[in-house]
């Protein structure tokens, strides 16, 4: 294997970006996602949209050799995202951070690129202050769902119903420590 990394996003890794995140929308997602949600994918509006996420500084990208294979995007947690059911934010809110995307491109799966990547985001939480992680994964997504539950992070009880071009696309709220173990994290 060519070597491995983690590194900060730069505006020149967008286009990248937003291919991935195309592509591996259309090839992981496909059976939770109907045709027409993953084939209306603009990678140049999505790239819009990755580009602001890069200029802030939440976008964390994984490389193989010279290839950009992966990224996670991460940042303090909307309150929104954490309300429970009622409508309640947690007492931890201001400390929870939310991992909005974390991606890898199938054809580089099961590499440790998205440990690498999840780890390398927690240490930056860490020092930020942050106490406890949040992610929205689709119920339907098992192995990102265990991705998440090797690392200690199991869902919170919290779901919610997201409409997909009419197919409903029920997602579970997963939380956990932002302290994860290096070993468990990538596999080592």
């Amino acid at each position: 294997m060519a070597e491995a990394a983690v590194r900060p996003a730069t505006t020149d890794d967008v286009p990248e970006i937003a291919r991935v995140h195309r592509d591996t929308w259309r090839t992981g997602f496909a059976t939770i996602l109907p045709a027409e949600v993953l084939d209306g994918i603009d990678v140049a509006e999505t790239a819009a949209v990755w580009a602001e996420a890069v200029d802030r500084g939440q976008v964390l990208v994984a490389t193989e050799g010279d290839w950009l294979v992966g990224f996670c995007a991460v940042g303090i947690a909307p309150r929104e995202e954490l309300a429970d059911a009622q409508g309640v934010v947690p007492d931890d809110a201001a400390t929870t951070a939310l991992v909005s995307t974390l991606l890898v491109e199938p054809r580089w799966g099961r590499r440790g690129h998205g440990g690498r990547l999840l780890a390398r985001a927690c240490e930056l939480l860490v020092e930020g202050g942050v106490t406890r992680g949040v992610a929205w994964v689709p119920e339907a997504n098992l192995p990102l769902v265990s991705f998440y539950a090797k690392r200690g992070w199991g869902a919170d009880g919290t779901v919610r119903t997201l409409d997909a071009s009419g197919r409903p696309v029920r997602e579970l709220r997963l939380s956990g420590s932002p302290n994860l173990d290096e070993k468990v994290v990538t596999g080592l």
